[in-house]
């Protein structure tokens, strides 16, 4: 009985020992690596690898212990290949750190640094993938960089000891005009001041970087300093030889015109003005010489040629071009000023008032720009935390803003202050896209070695498999190296371009078995192609020869795959006979089934008649077509059910047919009684019925074998008393049968549609006629529905037709009672006192049965807004009862 057991427990038979569990023998590796050679799963022998790469094995062991197991377990060897990845990486950079490292010491140990040259020495070591942010090449970073801050900052200091000596020079201008005793009081101060610049300025050129300054700078510093040194002598000199004719009036008097004046008046003399002024008087009264008519004008005529060119170029705003033309008008005044009136004079001087306000506006406008920019280049740095800017897009910024700086030097005079500020701000926010370059760098070197390392892995893959038959594996496997290559990160498009071709020949070798496998599968498909297209075109379709032209296709597509899109346009081609075949056939079929018959006919004529009365929109019509489509098919019903007369003989006379005997009547059904306990003939209804069947599959409760259906049942058959099915008469063609379908679906809809129509405006009527207390805008019996009697509606056309009288609160509460309808918030308790009320009427009528009086009782009462809006809600329910 139970053949699953080998042997009985209780058999003298010997027992058969199994064969001994053959044994393995280690890999010689596998005492190197902990055991991950004979770990049973490859979750164990991924982590016995993890542990050994944790030892720091050399490349050797690594490049041996991923030989075997990529053979083995491809995802335990990942963590070996990536170690051994990461040492080719970082073999690869060290070279290149150890390159650019001896640039940085030669640029360092140079006597002379050029700013463009470190800058280009940073920025190429980037761009060839050096490691800058791990030593020595980020320590040699910051030392160029520390060199180059130094430079600049040399530079800046020379702008500023220029500044300085234009000040100390306008200071000293300055005393000049005031007494000589001011000037001999701060005279201790400008010589320790003009000590101290001079200290300055000799620190700058005694610094060491002072030869790395540009060659612009040094010529700055010598040229300030020789005008410094020749005002503050001459100031000296003057100095002294005014306290000298102060102390002597014997002595000579300083140069300097107002110490001059000072001293003549304390002399006594007349000051320089008054003698200047006594001979330009004595000149005056001279006869001045006479001057040609021609020389005039023509030195007006050059004059008012030089002020149109200055009045168009201000006009139009030119500020450059305007400034040499006022410099042009000024030579021109300076040979024919002398021969001009005083009214062109005065043109004259507007125009050049006007030339310097333009040229001065632009550049106070180019300096608004340009602070603009500087505290736009200032705010890169100063952003909030979840708004700072990518590298990227500060890239792009930055390259945006120096753009703008240089079209607003363009249009005006520069601005060196202004341009240290922006240049050091973009040089700070520049730091930002140096990190995110040398980030890129870094990611393009590590994907770069992926892709090579993902090369090699195809080339062995390639070799491994190239015997294999599994098509559908190499498929598989192909995808997967492609979607890993193309998710393999971003390289620059001088190494995709290196790395594409050697990409593409490794795939090449690996997928030619896979491409020879699916040229000769492509050419059996066509052969059943063809053979499916013979099956078609055939005059008798083959149901089995289909059926094994089909599964020799199956077999095919899941022996070798097909690009999906080509697989998908052979299957077509392949199916599209046999489908064509097939609907020949079913058409067939159903020509010789679905021509319509008389009554098919009738009825698709009264289907469209129905259609027709639908889109009317009028009741009767559609009530009408719906009783006639009704009629078709209960006429042919009716005809089916006659007995058709034979072929030449007449049908038989009415008294013939009353000679026949009636016809029996079908006896009533028997009702089917629900009684507790054993119902059977000849047991007892209160005993409980016997529990179980028999032992058989078959035999009955009472014993009697009923397996073979010969016991039939006492009520006239198997299965009872069941009457016999009607006859329906013949089956409708399936067009007939969904034409009058949908020809009374879309009927009912309609009607009820315009139903619902009526109703409402039978109900607006009705409303009308209460606020105009006019009983002739009353709707009609028929419009408001069989729900509202004809004495029902004489009482509201009374209550319409007199004077508004009574209270109908309890009224409106009684019909929304009757409606189940809500009550407004304010009538809530009177509702529910009315309610407790209605509860000790046990005689009274319920509101339902009472709302067509309730309602006469609102309508006698005078119309308001908030009880017309009750009405309207509870007659929407109560005229559709």
């Amino acid at each position: 009985m139970f053949p699953f057991l080998s042997r009985s427990k209780m058999s003298d038979a010997p027992e058969v020992n199994p064969a001994p569990a053959k044994t393995h023998e280690p890999h010689p590796l596998d005492a190197l690596t902990g055991g991950a050679f004979s770990a049973a799963t490859s979750g164990e022998r991924a982590s016995r690898i993890r542990d050994w790469l944790a030892t720091q094995p050399a490349p050797e062991q690594l490049q041996e212990v991923f030989k075997e197991l990529s053979a083995r377990d491809k995802g335990a060897a990942r963590a070996v290949r990536e170690r051994l990845d990461e040492i080719r990486r970082a073999k690869g950079q060290e070279a290149i750190a150890a390159e650019w490292a001896e640039k940085a010491q030669a640029l360092l140990a140079a006597p002379k640094l050029n700013i463009a040259d470190a800058l280009a020495w940073q920025r190429d070591a980037a761009k060839a993938g050096a490691p800058l942010s791990r030593e020595p090449l980020s320590l040699l970073k910051v030392q160029v960089a520390d060199r180059v801050k130094v430079i600049e900052d040399l530079q800046h200091r020379v702008q500023v000891q220029r500044e300085a000596a234009v000040l100390l020079a306008q200071r000293i201008e300055v005393l000049s005009t005031k007494p000589w005793r001011d000037a001999q009081a701060a005279l201790d101060t400008l010589r320790a001041d003009v000590g101290r610049w001079q200290e300055q300025a000799q620190e700058l050129t005694g610094d060491a970087s002072w030869a790395s300054v540009e060659a612009r700078f040094p010529p700055l510093l010598d040229a300030s300093r020789t005008q410094l040194l020749v005002v503050w002598d001459a100031f000296q000199a003057a100095l002294a030889q005014a306290v000298a004719a102060a102390d002597d009036a014997n002595a000579p008097l300083p140069p300097v015109p107002v110490w001059a004046d000072e001293l003549r008046a304390a002399r006594g003399l007349p000051t320089e003005a008054a003698a200047t002024a006594a001979a330009t008087a004595k000149t005056a009264r001279a006869a001045k010489p006479k001057v040609a008519p021609e020389v005039i004008e023509k030195a007006v005529q050059t004059v008012r040629e030089a002020l149109a060119t200055l009045e168009k170029e201000t006009a139009e705003g030119h500020g450059k071009a305007s400034a040499g033309a006022a410099a042009a008008l000024r030579a021109v005044l300076k040979v024919h000023g002398k021969h001009i009136d005083n009214a062109l004079e005065q043109q004259v001087h507007t125009a050049l008032v006007a030339a310097g306000e333009l040229e001065g506006w632009q550049r106070w406008s180019a300096d608004q720009v340009r602070e603009d920019l500087v505290a736009k280049a200032e705010a890169l740095l100063n952003r909030p935390e979840g708004q700072a800017l990518g590298g990227r897009k500060m890239q792009e910024t930055l390259r945006s803003l120096r753009e703008q700086w240089k079209q607003a030097d363009q249009g005006g005079a520069p601005n060196h202050a202004l341009w240290k500020k922006f240049d050091e701000a973009c040089n700070a926010a520049h730091k930002v896209v140096e990190a995110w370059l040398d980030k890129i760098r870094t990611e393009a070197a590590e994907h770069k070695a992926q892709r090579l390392a993902l090369i090699e892995e195809v080339k062995a893959w390639a070799q491994e498999h190239a015997a294999s038959g599994d098509w559908k594996a190499i498929n598989r496997a192909l995808h997967q190296f492609g979607d890993r290559w193309r998710e393999g990160g971003h390289v620059g498009e001088k190494i995709f371009a290196e790395l594409q071709p050697l990409w593409k020949q490794a795939l090449a070798l690996a997928a030619a078995p896979l491409e020879t496998a699916q040229k000769d599968s492509l050419a059996r498909r066509h052969v059943m192609i063809d053979e499916a297209t013979a099956l078609g075109a055939a005059p008798a379709l083959r149901i089995d020869a289909v059926k094994a032209l089909q599964q020799r296709w199956q077999t095919e597509a899941q022996a070798v795959p097909l690009d999906r899109k080509h697989e998908q346009k052979l299957w077509d081609a392949f199916r599209k006979p046999i489908d064509e075949a097939f609907n020949r056939k079913t058409a067939d079929r159903e020509r010789a089934t679905t021509e319509l018959s008389a009554r098919d006919r009738a009825v698709l004529d009264a289907s469209k008649a129905l259609e027709a009365a639908n889109a009317s929109g009028d009741a009767q019509q559609i009530r009408a077509a719906m009783q006639a489509l009704e009629a078709a098919l209960t006429a042919q019903k009716n005809e089916s059910n006659q007995p058709p007369a034979l072929a030449g003989q007449a049908p038989e006379a009415p008294e013939n047919v009353a000679s026949e005997a009636p016809t029996a009547p079908k006896p009533a059904a028997r009702p089917v009684v629900a009684v507790r306990g054993d119902d059977r003939p000849g047991m007892k209804k209160d005993a409980p019925a016997a529990p179980g069947r028999g032992a058989r599959p078959g035999d009955r409760r009472d014993g009697r074998d009923n397996r073979f259906g010969s016991e039939r049942n006492d009520r006239g058959g198997r299965f009872g008393d069941r009457p016999a099915r009607e006859d329906r008469g013949p089956r409708l063609g399936d067009t007939a049968f969904r034409a009058q379908r949908e020809a009374m679906e879309h009927a009912q809809l309609a009607l009820k549609k315009l139903a619902a129509q009526a109703h409402g405006e039978a109900l607006t009527q009705l409303l009308t006629a209460w606020e105009k207390r006019d009983a002739a805008l009353m709707p009609s019996a028929q419009e408001l529905g069989a729900g509202v009697t004809a004495s029902v509606r004489g009482a509201w056309t009374q209550a319409l037709s007199s004077a508004p009288q009574g209270d109908a609160s309890e009224a409106l509460l009684r019909l929304e009672m009757a409606a189940e309808a809500p009550t407004p918030a304010e009538h809530i308790a009177a509702r529910r006192m009315l309610q407790l009320q209605l509860l000790t009427r046990r005689n009274d009528p319920a509101p339902a049965q009472t709302w067509g009086q309730d309602a006469a009782r609102v309508l006698a009462s005078s119309s308001d807004a908030a009880s017309a809006r009750r009405l309207q809600n509870v007659l929407k329910t109560l005229l559709r009862k």
